[in-house]
């Protein structure tokens, strides 16, 4: 017999990049929805561009059969928000059609399976909109604010450090530095957790501008001490010294917004628009080239570049996160049954709880100077640069 549920009809949707563990929660929240609750879960493509478009699948055990352990995500998934959105060339508040489908749908609460963009784009649906919902924390950044982890991120976190690991042996036979940039924007956590994993000799994170020279004088003295190698790991939004000044300068005078909403809005106002109404990302050079030349300049060292890229977002999820994944889907769908929505189910102390999504919202969670994990890396003899 079916628990009682203040919830009858809920919409999933998978927004922003794709992410080891996305299935896992679909079919955790499916799941538990249908078979404890007798609620109805419609499954929403691509996004919130699905919702606009009306592009939905009803989901029953038979469609998240077998999903636990597949990466990407079966709904499919976009960056485009509801209230900026491309549409025939031009950007349009389509908030009010969204709206419209859900109700039509008869959509109790739609819960929201995503990153920062993420959490911003689900209150402003529901505070424009009055559509109630509910999110779960994910990206590989770990850069959510509200919760002590987000779901993803220990399988980038474990491919990081797979990779790194594999990068000691040919960057030893062949004497070389190799740098390895991995993915992070705004936050280190990820080039933090696999650089110290992985043993990485310097660590360049977004938090700590760091200076060329320190580096090159640090690589220096590792050879004159008999070293075959330097690792470096790179987080994509590592910047030095002088940049960090020209940004914090820019800042002041009101020139630029945050770092990651610029890239956002210059891709949608300045790249062309595909076939199917997304902005068309150009290819861009990663940061660790240009941190490379300008070591291999200054040291006379011999470097090599590693971006692992989108690798990092692919494949099994570990399990952990398939773990994670059911633990915040199935607490989700507890809350929705007792009538709770409009927070995001963050992992804290162990425990899946319910945070207030307006505190949570257009927040980002950066890695402190003064982080555990930062001092034991220098007490081992990391660099960072500064």
């Amino acid at each position: 017999m079916s628990k009682k549920s203040k919830t009858r009809c809920i919409g999933i949707l998978t927004a922003g990049g794709d992410c080891p563990g996305l299935n896992a929660a679909i079919r955790a929240i499916a799941k538990a929805a249908m078979n404890e609750y007798d609620i109805k879960v419609i499954g929403i493509h691509d996004g919130f561009r699905g919702l606009v478009e009306n592009r939905v699948t009803r989901l029953d055990n038979r469609t998240v059969s077998g999903i636990l352990t597949m990466g990407g995500t079966i709904l499919g998934t976009s960056r485009d928000k509801p209230h900026r959105m491309p549409m025939g060339g031009k950007l349009v508040d389509m908030v009010d059609a969204a709206v419209a489908n859900a109700k039509n749908l008869q959509m109790d609460a739609i819960v929201c399976l995503g990153g920062g963009g993420t959490q911003k784009n689900a209150l402003r649906l529901q505070q424009r909109g009055g559509i109630p919902v509910l999110t779960l924390p994910k990206t590989i950044d770990n850069d959510v604010a509200g919760t002590d982890i987000s779901f993803g991120y220990d399988t980038a976190v474990t491919i990081a450090t797979d990779a790194i690991d594999r990068l000691h042996t040919t960057a030893t036979s062949h004497h070389r530095v190799i740098v390895c940039e991995v993915m992070g924007h705004s936050a280190g956590w990820l080039a933090l957790s696999s650089g110290v994993a992985g043993g990485a000799d310097v660590i360049l994170i977004p938090e700590i501008p760091f200076e060329y020279d320190k580096i090159v004088d640090y690589l220096l003295e590792r050879r004159r001490t008999g070293k075959r190698f330097s690792i470096i790991a790179v987080a994509e939004g590592a910047m030095s010294v002088e940049q960090a000044k020209k940004m914090e300068q820019e800042l002041k005078a009101g020139k630029k917004k945050d770092k990651k909403k610029r890239e956002e809005e210059d891709t949608v106002s300045t790249l062309p628009i595909g076939e199917e109404g997304h902005a068309v990302q150009l290819v861009r050079e990663p940061r660790a080239s240009t941190i490379a030349r300008h070591i291999q300049e200054r040291s006379g060292a011999e470097v090599r570049v590693t971006s692992l890229g989108h690798v990092q977002r692919g494949g099994v999820p570990t399990p952990f996160d398939r773990s994670l994944c059911t633990r915040l889907g199935t607490r989700a769908v507890e809350l929705l049954a007792d009538g709770v929505t409009n927070v995001m189910v963050a992992y804290k102390s162990g425990e899946c709880v319910p945070v207030p999504l307006e505190e949570v919202a257009g927040q980002r969670k950066t890695v402190p100077q003064d982080h555990e994990l930062i001092r034991s890396a220098r007490l081992v003899g990391t660099c960072f640069g500064d």
